[in-house]
């Protein structure tokens, strides 16, 4: 007999709501936190060189390669255990002080070898200095969990939004100062002093951390699977930066980072909220015993709907956009960003995928799927490399959609999802920018003529009101959904800066 279908909006007990709200918290904060630090970066890319933002890239290598060891894992043990304790919350903080530190240490010794690996003596003063950031992730984590374990999102969303500002402060500060690549270098670091501080009182509380770590084999177990997966997640996101970072100049690695980081503005910048809600809210319907199939096929309608437009219509709008808000010095970014922002859909149905297998209490799918995508992506970029950014674009184009097969083939048996069904939730999407497509293309003949601003605006606006029409039209019950979800109440639930006697961690899954 078949189990009732049960959704993110349908679940006993709040359960919708809650999530509901959790989403809308969490994820219009960080649209909210994104248009102020959008707008600080372009003012501050104006001011800065594509030799700045590539020797900064070369850093960011090597943070991420050594990130992935920060303790997290561990902590995001506790969102998939159906019971915790204190100390079981006070030997994870041990756990995080203890990675962290080791980090710490490490990158101040690996700071020289990379400088000459890359050519650069300027980056291991950079990575000196970036140590910091190590001291700041154990009093993000666990304050994270404890506010994100019941789905309580609001506080995180307001010190997300004052982190902004003040990393958005830090770095325009001192590009208008004059120094340069350090702006780009101190302004994360003052982003993370003040979520640490800024979660700790959140919090409302203090965890003494615990180092016996006897009886934490299932807090180590889940948390080594998990590092291990993030290790294969460095290995796969960053390979292009380091094979490139030894063989393109600081300009070209600048002009190829600069565009990375534009078209990853979604799958890097609004997909990780959402996965940091969608973690413990799949944890909670399995431990409820409930199928996660059809809230993963809801969920990945409506976030597609959103990526993938999005992406489409970054790739036409590529040229009149890289103009009106990067400047004459950034125009060879276009085709860099044109090509790049064809292969992120793919990417972002990939990312969306592991919170469900992860909420299940399965983590070797993920490992697997990270596995697989560190091997796929770096092969590409390898023998992509020799042409150039160009090279390095078509690598994406099919490495993305590689690695998309692998991961569904693992995900949907684990969850019960058939990719019939999972097709039918594509296809309005699919459709809506086939046409919005064809509609822009026709369209840009007639705009050759114009600024680069009108150009832009005038895409946009082509471009979204045919996409629109074409769901109106086609699928109006869809419109009709995603209004009423965002007009719906907040259900009433704890406040979200209410104690409980259990912790979640707010890493993305």
């Amino acid at each position: 007999m078949s189990q009732p279908a049960i959704t993110l909006e349908s679940a006993a007990s709040g359960f919708g709501d809650r999530v509901r709200s959790a989403v809308l918290w969490r994820w219009g904060s960080q649209v909210l936190a994104q248009i102020i630090t959008w707008t600080t970066t372009i003012m501050v890319v104006r001011l800065l060189d594509p030799h700045d933002y590539g020797l900064f890239a070369m850093t960011q290598a090597i943070l991420a390669a050594l990130n992935f060891v920060n303790g997290y894992g561990f902590a995001s043990s506790l969102i998939s255990a159906k019971e915790v304790d204190e100390r079981r919350v006070g030997q994870v903080f041990g756990l995080l002080i203890l990675a962290n530190a080791i980090l710490a240490v490490t990158q101040v010794l690996m700071a020289p070898l990379a400088a000459r690996y890359y050519g650069q003596p300027q980056v291991a003063n950079m990575l000196y200095v970036q140590a910091l950031i190590y001291c700041t992730t154990p009093f993000i984590a666990l304050p994270a969990s404890l506010l994100a374990r019941g789905l309580h999102f609001r506080t995180q969303a307001l010190v997300n939004l004052i982190c902004a500002v003040v990393g958005a402060s830090v770095a325009l500060t001192l590009a208008w100062g004059g120094h340069g690549v350090w702006a780009l270098v101190w302004a994360p670091i003052a982003m993370f002093s003040t979520r640490a501080l800024g979660l700790t009182l959140a919090a409302g509380r203090l965890v003494k951390p615990i180092f016996d770590f006897r009886g934490s084999r299932d807090i180590i177990g889940f948390g080594t699977a998990f590092t291990l997966s993030q290790l294969f997640w460095v290995i796969q996101s960053q390979s292009d930066i380091f094979i490139a970072g030894s063989r393109f100049s600081p300009h070209e690695l600048g002009l190829y980072s600069e565009s990375l980081f534009l078209v990853l503005i979604f799958t890097g910048r609004f997909l990780p909220p959402l996965n940091e809600v969608a973690f413990p809210a799949y944890a909670e319907l399995s431990n409820a015993g409930a199928p996660l199939g059809p809230a993963f096929v809801s969920g990945v309608r409506m976030i597609m709907l959103i990526a993938a437009p999005f992406y489409v219509g970054l790739s036409l709008a590529a040229g009149p956009l890289v103009a009106t808000f990067f400047g004459p010095k950034w125009l060879q970014m276009i085709p860099i960003v044109a090509g790049l922002a064809l292969a992120m859909p793919a990417m972002a149905l990939q990312i969306i995928c592991s919170p469900t297998t992860n909420g299940l209490g399965r983590p070797g799918i993920y490992l697997f799927t990270s596995v697989a995508g560190a091997v796929i992506m770096p092969t590409c970029f390898f023998f992509g490399i020799a042409a150039g950014p160009t090279g390095l674009v078509l690598a994406w184009q099919i490495a993305a959609p590689l690695l998309l097969v692998v991961t569904l083939a693992a995900t949907l048996p684990a969850i019960g999802v058939r990719i019939g069904a999972l097709i039918s939730a594509l296809l309005p999407a699919l459709t809506g920018c086939g046409v919005m497509a064809l509609a822009v293309r026709a369209l840009e003949g007639h705009l050759a003529h114009l600024p680069a601003p009108l150009q832009l605006a005038a895409i946009a606006a082509t471009g979204a009101a045919v996409y629109i029409g074409t769901l109106g039209l086609l699928w109006p019950s869809l419109l009709k959904q995603a209004s009423t979800m965002l007009r719906r109440k907040r259900a009433s639930a704890p406040a979200p800066g209410d104690q409980t006697t259990t912790t979640r961690d707010g890493a993305a899954a």
